[in-house]
């Protein structure tokens, strides 16, 4: 779902009872190298010697880029193409369509470079690839207007209004499925960056776990370096991952081991001057420093690195709610919701029907929710249950599958058979376009929570009814009722936390995959 190219692992910084100076992790600036004052003498055992292998950089980035590249070539110069033979049929002078064409094309290679939509860094992962992509076709179509007013050509018009959008049609889906195969390649241990992780074992096993339930994010934690130069007691590992060495040679086995990504994890040894001087020491290798901050869950838009008095500040913005932004998104849940609610009215009175054959009551369920800042609503729902299924839960409790306060059932035997087959692909939910249009929800959020739920807020999970509820969401697109009650709260303050215009079109391009997959529904 930013200027930031890599996400964040963030992970919280622990003390140590120890001899080290508590200092937190600042940025790192890379500044001519000078020499390093000399250390005291370390009473510490000498590090273990390093278990890494020296291995080549993955000659994989390069070959996924040049993929990339050539699929938006392609899909440009094929819709280009295809734009002026049919603005040709309508009657445009040949010699000016194709001029017109070959502006076009190199318009938009000129402007994808420019955005960095071909950047390595923000390729396969996170909604600023497809940021990027969308800021350059639309500086494309900027170049395109701006030239046909420059050079007289007044039918510039039918190829910046059409044909460009044409060409973004087409680009936006060929990266998603180029991302997906990326993926699908990295959950079989292909495509990886491997990883030396630094940092006290509390905050690394953190990383650890993280990396090996993300595959997709592209890192493979390979090899460690704590304080001690010791991992697990017993073992020179930590959570099956070797330690190599200790931090102060940290340097060294990067370039023994040949590591793409050094992740930098809060410890007490830490200090301004020695991370400065380890990025000194890594300039000329292929290794990528990346330090995580001590912030749980905030990235994206709300992250800059800023110098000040010669020193780089991160600067985190306050999350926003009102504004443009807002503003463009209130406007297109109500639009995107009447336009979808006229599509689909056939669909919706065939579910109707199908309710009301299937079993007495009424067609629509109607449930008190809880909506931006706490106000309630009333939600509406297909009906998918029996009638007095909320009488019948009280005597099913002890059979709760649910995540936290959440009730929630495999086989639930209040689920009517139409209400399954409903559920399984998220039909029940369509009557919320309503809610929507009304302006109580919104396209993408949090889920609406009960007001049970509420009651057994902490202060940390209330953040969820800064925004809007949400038709969708993260917590959909990740795994909807198999999620934990603490993951699940946690992919909610993500959103709310970085939310964007991007990150919504990323979701709700993963909603329809996740919908007809039925992932996590019953």
């Amino acid at each position: 779902m930013e200027e930031s190219v890599r996400r964040s692992l963030p992970v919280n910084s622990l003390p140590v009872n120890d001899a080290r100076p508590h200092i937190g992790l600042p940025a790192i600036s890379r500044q001519p190298q000078r020499a390093a004052p000399s250390a005291p003498a370390d009473p510490r055992p000498p590090a273990p010697a390093s278990r890494a292998s020296h291995r080549p950089s993955p000659d994989w980035e390069s070959g996924y880029r040049s993929m990339v590249v050539l699929g938006d070539l392609v899909a440009t110069t094929a819709v280009v193409a295809a734009g002026a033979f049919v603005l040709h049929g309508f009657g445009a002078e040949w010699p000016a369509t194709q001029w017109l064409a070959l502006g076009t094309v190199l318009a938009v290679v000129c402007a994808l470079p420019a955005s960095r939509a071909w950047n390595p860094r923000v390729l396969g992962e996170g909604a600023e690839e497809f940021r990027r992509l969308g800021r350059g076709l639309f500086a494309a179509a900027v170049m395109v207007a701006l030239g046909g007013l420059l050079f007289g050509a007044l039918a510039v018009q039918p190829w910046v209004f059409a044909v460009i959008p044409a060409v973004a049609l087409v680009s936006f889906p060929q990266r998603y499925v180029l991302r997906r195969w990326l993926h699908r390649t990295r959950r079989r241990g292909g495509c990886l960056l491997p990883v030396l992780a630094a940092g006290s074992p509390e905050t690394v096993r953190d990383l650890i776990a993280r990396t090996r339930a993300e595959s997709h994010v592209g890192w493979r934690v390979e090899a460690v370096c704590t304080f001690t130069g010791e991992g697990d007691p017993g073992s020179g590992d930590l959570d099956g991952v070797p330690v190599v060495g200790r931090l102060d040679e940290l340097a060294d086995h990067v370039r023994r081991g040949g590591y793409r990504v050094v992740a930098v994890t809060a410890d007490q040894y830490w200090s301004p001057r020695r991370l400065q001087q380890v990025a000194w020491d890594l300039e000329g290798t292929a290794a990528e420093m990346v330090v995580a901050p001590v912030l749980m869950e905030v990235a994206g838009p709300r992250l800059n690195v800023s110098g000040v008095l010669g020193m780089p500040l991160l600067r985190v913005t306050a999350p926003t709610f009102t504004g443009g932004r807002r503003l463009v998104k209130e406007i297109v849940d109500r639009v995107a919701s009447a336009l979808l609610l006229l599509m689909i009215s056939p669909l919706l009175l065939g579910i109707a029907v199908a309710i009301k054959l299937g079993s007495r009551g009424p067609v629509i369920y109607r449930q008190r929710r809880v909506g931006r800042n706490g106000h309630p609503f009333t939600m509406l729902k297909f009906r998918t249950m029996v009638v007095n299924a909320d009488a019948v839960r009280q005597q099913l409790l002890q059979d709760n599958e649910g995540a936290g306060p959440l009730f929630k059932m495999r086989r639930d035997p209040r689920v009517t058979r139409v209400g399954g087959l409903l559920r399984r692909y998220s039909l029940d939910e369509l009557p919320q376009l309503f809610n929507v249009l009304t302006g109580r929800m919104s396209l993408v959020g949090p889920r609406p929570p009960l007001p049970e739920e509420t009651k057994a807020y902490a202060a940390d999970a209330r953040r969820r009814l800064l925004v809007k509820p949400g038709l969708t969401g993260l917590w959909q697109v990740s795994g909807r009722s198999d999620l934990s009650w603490a993951e699940s709260i946690r992919l909610d303050l993500r959103y709310v936390e970085d939310w964007s215009l991007a990150l919504d079109l990323v979701i709700l391009w993963k909603t329809v995959r996740a919908v007809l997959m039925g992932d996590g529904a019953y």
